[in-house]
């Protein structure tokens, strides 16, 4: 073997990891989520063993956050499969107008999602014994208002993605996650200190994720998380669908053609 080789291919890969976001969020951003989120996880299951449910809650909190991380890269990612197969300007070359392409988007997204929650379903069912449809009825509002607060973040990575192209793709990915630590995904909200509190009451998913463990805890549904949770996304969504839809407008002005 000749080091002198061995040192090159080193280089090599050592100055693109100092350069490309990618590496710097496998570094830094995604142990630091994984650090936060489990870590306060633990220490809430620690002191909750005497809840024979747990199981059970961190299974549903599982498949809710599915919900959420599938809306949340479908429209950046269809957005992506189009830079990375040089089609973007053929795409909206032709008489297709931006809401049509976003609707036919969504309407995927949600086969997409239909099939995933089936499967992850079926596999906890299978694996651990846990029916995650113990929620009842309420799964149903519950998962809309969570693929709603998923395409919103979508969109809002989109935006990013239709005006700086493919060199930002990794926020794609990185975007949902930013919100889920301060979503109460697997713990209840007071686990969080004072600061963190704040920014999860301005967001839609604590509602969901709060409400979807009162109705285990007590098999009713909390109607004030789930109201709270719509009108929060509402906004969320009109506000991401608009600063899109700018920065489209703002793109396809400099040219399409630039970002492939």
């Amino acid at each position: 073997m000749n080091l002198l080789r061995i040192y090159g291919v080193f280089l090599r890969y050592l100055y693109v990891a100092k350069k490309g976001m990618h590496q710097l969020a496998d570094l830094f951003y995604w142990p630091l989520v994984d650090i936060l989120i489990w870590g306060l996880a633990s220490f809430w299951m620690q002191s909750q063993s005497h809840i024979t449910a747990l199981p059970l809650i961190l299974m549903t909190a599982l498949i809710f956050w599915q919900i959420a991380w599938r809306g949340s890269i479908d429209i950046s990612v269809s957005l992506l499969q189009e830079f990375w197969h040089r089609n973007l300007v053929n795409l909206f070359s032709t008489p297709l107008k931006l809401s049509e392409w976003i609707a036919g988007l969504l309407l995927v997204s949600l086969c997409k999602l239909l099939i995933t929650i089936a499967f992850g379903c079926i596999v906890v069912y299978v694996l651990f014994a846990l029916n995650v449809f113990t929620v009842g009825w309420a799964f149903i509002p519950f998962a809309i208002s969570l693929l709603v607060f998923g395409w919103s973040v979508s969109f809002l990575s989109s935006s990013l993605i239709i005006y700086w192209g493919s060199r930002v793709e990794v926020f794609a990915w990185m975007i949902s996650f930013a919100f889920a630590p301060f979503s109460a995904v697997f713990y209840p909200l007071d686990v969080l200190p004072g600061w963190a509190q704040a920014i999860a009451l301005c967001l839609p998913t604590t509602y969901i994720f709060e409400g979807m463990r009162s109705i285990l805890a007590t098999g009713t549904f909390p109607a004030h998380y789930f109201w709270i949770s719509v009108g929060l996304n509402i906004v969320l969504l009109i506000a991401s669908v608009s600063i899109f839809k700018m920065m489209f407008e703002k793109s396809r002005a400099k040219g399409l053609s630039r970002l492939v």
